[in-house]
């Protein structure tokens, strides 16, 4: 009910008597929420001979539509100057943004009841409220609508249908629609970009990027991110180079790509140069550059940029915690990474599943078997987060490490959720550092099903078969790899060198260097063995003579981008190495005395993690 107050509100008759904006009583006719207090108001105005049209036409829209007062909203509409539609799509604007946008949907359908006539915002409103809902049923109806009207040539409609059915999954329909526009606008191709990058089709993308006539700066950024999110980060950061030739200036979510796909390349060189250009531009406030910043020199390799950022930035998220959290167990500093997480907890920071990610590395990298054990734990008794299947494999990595096997195997097997094939993988690795022939075999059996084509765990296999010079299991092995069509994966190492990278292969002598690298090579290895170097040969698991497996150590791709970059950067300098593949016990050695020998600091970054060389010691405890 209205107040007594407004009950016995008096007004004067003519306008200079009228209410002001100002004026409190203004405030109390603006205070009906039902058509029954309406009607109260609206018998009050007749009673003092005041204009309809002083009533908050709008508001008459709202509270009378979808119910059985709508007609009576429309008598009043009647008796002002401004047609109902205009009050109606009010209505249905603030329907389309509220948290009921079905609401514009039926009330649209009540505009059409009563004879109502729709106009292109009527129509832009509710088509808003389907995307919101994802509603492609009545999108199809509206979309009749925009034809019969002639409102065909209208842009934005036109635009919005297309993001209706591409959103919705009908891509058949948005390509139709969108080859049939007479007209369209640098917003029709990106919604058309962005739907094709959300299905992963990305060359679909890239194919309808090249045809536009024209791109700003969120077509190249969504390009840009969309070949980050399909794990393609080298067309990435060349087709950011590209938009750089062009003019545009990168803004932060540009920014936040090109960090990523750096992160994932171990580009180094661009990814200095953008954190330059982003500290000149003010993006140092902004969080997310901040933690992709951290990731970036994490995955670099460059453990201290990382906390420098992480130091100067003035709010930290979950993610800023985590990120350096594992940045720190990445590169074998796991007590450091404890340290941090202990830190989180006294600034209030809850921890997320990426978090305890974090410190599970920690631990099965250090050894850390009861740590371990307590986080994981700890994650659904403490902070009720379920465990996923990457903790679960943290957990059987860290038994497995510890020469725990058995405890690894009866921990899968009492998993409430299907070991994966990092899980067994993570299995095998530890089966193959201690040579548990028959557990190997069978974690072989579970990956032979659950990642028939991955040939790195069939390599596993044969490695421990050959380490036990079982000779005729290894060649067994490799047939199986054979007739399942599994080829080995090349091993390759990359270093970056004044912006452009250099990849090599075992042997490669295709670099225009590769002479000089060889006697480079030769030399140091002379100084290697006054140090006490004898090479491993044991990691070379196949059947050849001792002297053939020397040379073979010898040419490995690590150690030729190793003298590479001696020989390429300025004394003193870091050197930072990329390998696709795990490192080998010889690799391990040898770059320890190296390291100490040419008083550098020499970071790899296999494919499990980071060893940093310094002072003929490694940052890890192991090379595996």
């Amino acid at each position: 009910m209205l107040c007594s107050s407004y009950l016995h509100l008096r007004l004067h008759h003519g306008n200079s008597h009228l209410p002001t904006s100002r004026d409190p009583k203004t405030d109390l006719l603006r205070s009906f929420n039902t058509p029954f207090e309406l009607k109260q108001v609206h018998a009050h105005l007749i009673k003092n001979s005041v204009p309809l049209a002083f009533l908050p036409l709008t508001q008459v829209a709202l509270v009378c539509a979808l119910t059985p007062s709508f007609s009576y909203a429309r008598r009043i509409f009647e008796r002002v100057e401004k047609p109902d539609l205009f009050f109606w799509n009010s209505c249905l604007k603030a329907f389309s943004e509220s948290d009921r946008p079905n609401d514009a949907v039926l009330l649209f359908y009540q505009l059409r009841q009563f004879d109502v006539f729709p106009n292109s915002f009527t129509l832009s409103f509710v088509l808003k409220a389907c995307l919101h809902l994802l509603d492609v049923g009545n999108g199809r109806i509206l979309h009749g609508y925009v034809e019969k009207l002639g409102f065909d040539s209208n842009l934005f409609l036109q635009n919005t249908i297309v993001h209706l059915y591409a959103s919705s999954g009908e891509m058949a329909d948005a390509r139709l629609l969108f080859d049939k526009m007479s007209q369209r606008d640098v917003v029709t191709w990106n919604i058309m970009i962005t739907q094709l990058i959300k299905r992963e089709d990305i060359e679909g993308a890239y194919g309808l990027f090249l045809q536009m006539p024209e791109r700003n700066l969120r077509s190249w950024t969504l390009m840009i991110a969309g070949y980050v999110q399909c794990g393609k980060p080298k067309e990435a950061t060349n087709l950011f180079l590209e938009m750089e030739k062009v003019g545009l200036k990168p803004n932060e979510v540009t920014v936040v790509a090109v960090l990523a796909a750096c992160a994932d390349l171990g580009d180094l060189y661009l990814g200095r140069r953008i954190h330059k250009y982003s500290s000149r531009s003010g993006f140092g406030e902004n969080v997310r550059v901040s933690n992709t910043l951290i990731d970036m020199y994490v995955k670099c390799g460059c453990l201290e940029d990382a906390q420098v950022v992480f130091n100067e930035m003035e709010e930290r998220t979950v993610v800023s915690w985590s990120a350096m959290i594992q940045g720190l167990a990445m590169h074998g500093k796991a007590e450091e990474a404890l340290r941090l997480f202990s830190e989180m907890m006294r600034a209030g920071v809850k921890p997320n599943w990426v978090t305890f990610l974090g410190l599970l590395h920690a631990c099965s990298h250090m050894g850390l078997i009861d740590e371990g054990r307590n986080f994981f734990a700890g994650m659904t008794r403490d902070y009720d987060i379920v465990p996923r299947i990457e903790h679960y494999g943290c957990m059987v990595d860290l038994l497995s490490r510890a020469g725990l096997l058995q405890d690894a195997h009866e921990f899968i097997k009492n998993m409430p959720i299907r070991p994966n094939g990092v899980v067994w993988g993570a299995l095998l690795g530890g089966c193959k550092v201690h040579k548990n022939i028959a557990l190997a075999e069978e974690a072989i059996r579970h990956l032979s099903e659950l990642d028939p084509f991955n040939d790195g765990y069939y390599v596993v296999l044969s490695n421990i078969y050959a380490q036990a010079e079982r000779w005729e299991d290894t060649a067994k092995v490799r047939k199986l790899m054979r007739d399942r069509g599994v080829k080995k994966t090349p091993g390759w190492s990359s270093i970056t060198v004044d912006g452009i990278c250099h990849e090599f292969v075992a042997g490669d002598e295709s670099h225009p260097q590769a002479l000089e690298i060889f006697q480079r090579w030769g030399k140091l290895l002379e100084k290697m063995k006054l140090k006490g170097y004898v090479p491993n040969t044991s990691v070379v698991l196949l059947d050849m003579e001792e002297t053939e497996k020397v040379k073979f150590l010898y040419r490995h791709s690590e150690k030729l981008a190793l003298v590479f970059g001696l020989m390429n950067t300025a004394a003193g300098t870091p050197i930072h190495i990329r390998k696709n593949l795990r490192v080998c016990e010889d690799y391990h050695e040898a770059f320890k005395l190296i390291s100490a020998i040419v008083n550098r600091e020499i970071v790899v970054r296999d494919r499990n993690r980071f060893h940093c060389f310094k002072d003929g010691s490694c940052s890890c405890r192991d090379y595996w």
